[in-house]
């Protein structure tokens, strides 16, 4: 049984912002929520999914929504969904905001739209937009012949007239029930990456069972990512649908660069990536970069490979799904301590199983290591495979410790001093951490001189430390220090 779906943003108003193709919609949204979420640019029909965010800029918070232009540009066989889900969108909306372009004069669409909006009964603000200064003024009262009150002229890209905007929507927001101030701080962000056409929309679709996100053949799809609210057993995420990614040399416009862009800064913010895999197509060269950008990022991640009703065997099932997920370790090997999954995107087989494999990797962040267990460990890793001469150096461990966040330092434990003048290392290396709620593991080596290694010795440690840990999902991060006189004796006696 699939739980119920809970949107966060369901306790807050909903503002829809409607109108043609290319009046400023995205403009206006990104302005009201203070960052750049959806794609501006000046190519029509940019914006296909439905994307959301929270705008606090005035005295009530509430959930104001971007739609693709209503009456479909574009891709024929996208249009018709475009429609729809602007016009889901305007059945949710407590409010409005009906946006035209004072430059560019009202148009028949404008005024079929208009009509659509008095049929639907909801408050509306007639937003007329790109007038940027004063000269502009006298463009507005052409709108006047739409007969929709109250009117606001703005600039969305110059903060022209949004302090007007934002009282005419907060007179017409209903009343609140509760305090709706709504924080997504304590919510998993998953980012959901891959090559075009993989299936990313469908699985988010499948996890919410709803169309927020737009599923089409076409690749290049969803341009914006595309952040989806959704709660579970009391347990919140936040899915990131982004763009599909591929070589730099493959973009057809301006437009893709920005949304692979967007795309790879999903990657940087969220908590986990979940990589998909077209098993139709198998692991390609691009699969493997944008596993690249995960690593690189250092973000815990699990690997999906979908399409699997396209694919499954007749006979021997789980042998097969066992040697797929051996295959695409082998050909992702960066990432495997990444979980792999077998799904249908399409049927919802095996998407249960996503959540079971986040828990895991949620339990897995929680384990430490020992700081006794972890020196005696890394000690006989030393001695059984030896560090690299540099230079005619070797590199030395005096200690190692796995920090730890929020509590006292494991060093301070062992009786390392410090003063309010020298702080410790360990302390120094917290400062500016992130407040994620997975915590890749991080292992601190006092050495005699961090220079005295390569990455391949560090990925020897890794995998001597998994052994011992598995740390299933997780990267593991080893930082080498040089060790601090003032304490190198003290470290060396406990290490014993």
């Amino acid at each position: 049984m699939w739980p119920p779906v809970v949107n966060e943003t369901s306790t807050l108003p909903n503002v829809a912002i409607v109108g043609r193709p290319n009046v400023g919609k995205s403009a206006l949204f990104n302005r009201l929520v203070g960052r750049k979420i959806a794609i501006v640019h000046d190519q029509a029909g940019i914006t296909r999914d439905r994307i959301s965010a929270i705008c606090n800029r005035g005295a009530r918070p509430f959930t104001v929504w971007d739609t693709g232009g209503i009456f479909g540009v574009g891709e024929r066989e996208l249009s018709a969904q475009v429609r729809l889900a602007a016009e889901e969108a305007l059945r949710e909306s407590d409010l409005v905001l009906f946006v035209v372009d004072a430059k560019e004069g009202l148009s028949p669409v404008d005024e079929d739209l208009a009509g659509t909006l008095r049929k639907s009964q909801k408050p509306v603000v007639l937003v007329i937009n790109k007038v940027d200064h004063d000269k502009h003024e006298p463009l507005a009262a052409e709108f006047d012949s739409l007969g929709l009150e109250p009117s606001v002229s703005i600039s969305a890209e110059h903060d022209r007239g949004i302090s007007k905007l934002l009282t005419e929507i907060e007179r017409r927001l209903p009343s609140p029930s509760r305090d709706s101030r709504i924080t997504i701080h304590d919510s998993l962000a998953v980012a959901i990456v891959g090559r075009p056409n993989v299936g990313k929309s469908s699985l988010i679709n499948s996890i919410v069972r709803g169309e927020r996100a737009i599923v089409s053949e076409l690749p290049g799809t969803t341009r914006d990512a595309v952040d989806i609210l959704y709660e579970r057993n009391g347990r919140k995420f936040v899915f990131i649908d982004t763009a599909g990614i591929r070589r730099r040399g493959k973009h057809s416009s301006s437009v893709e660069v920005f949304s692979v862009m967007r795309a790879e800064r999903s990657i940087r913010r969220a908590d986990l990536c979940i990589l998909m895999v077209d098993l139709t197509m198998g692991v390609t060269a691009q699969d493997k970069r944008i596993a690249g950008l995960i690593q690189q990022a250092r973000k815990p991640a699990i690997v999906v490979l979908n399409k699997w009703d396209l694919v499954r065997p007749r006979r021997r099932e789980k042998e097969a799904v066992r040697q797929l997920a051996e295959e695409t370790r082998a050909r992702i090997f960066f990432l495997e301590h990444a979980p792999v999954l077998t799904v249908s995107a399409l049927t919802k087989e095996n998407v249960e199983k996503l959540f079971a494999s986040i828990e895991t990797i949620q339990r897995a962040a929680q384990q430490r290591i020992g700081t006794g267990i972890l020196n005696r460990l890394l000690r006989q890793a030393f001695q059984a495979n030896p560090p690299p001469l540099v230079r005619g150096k070797r590199l030395k461990l005096f200690y190692a410790v796995q920090t730890r966040s929020g509590k006292q330092d494991p060093v301070m434990e062992a009786g390392a001093p410090a003063t309010p003048q020298r702080p410790h290392p360990i302390q120094m290396l917290k400062r500016g951490r992130g407040s994620s709620p997975l915590q890749a593991p991080e292992f601190v080596l006092f050495v005699n001189d961090p220079r005295l290694t390569n990455e391949t010795y560090r990925r020897y440690l890794e995998t001597r430390i998994r052994k011992a840990e598995p740390y299933l999902g997780l990267p593991i991060m080893i930082s080498l220090r040089p060790r601090a006189k003032s304490v190198a004796g003290t470290l060396r006696v406990r290490a014993k």
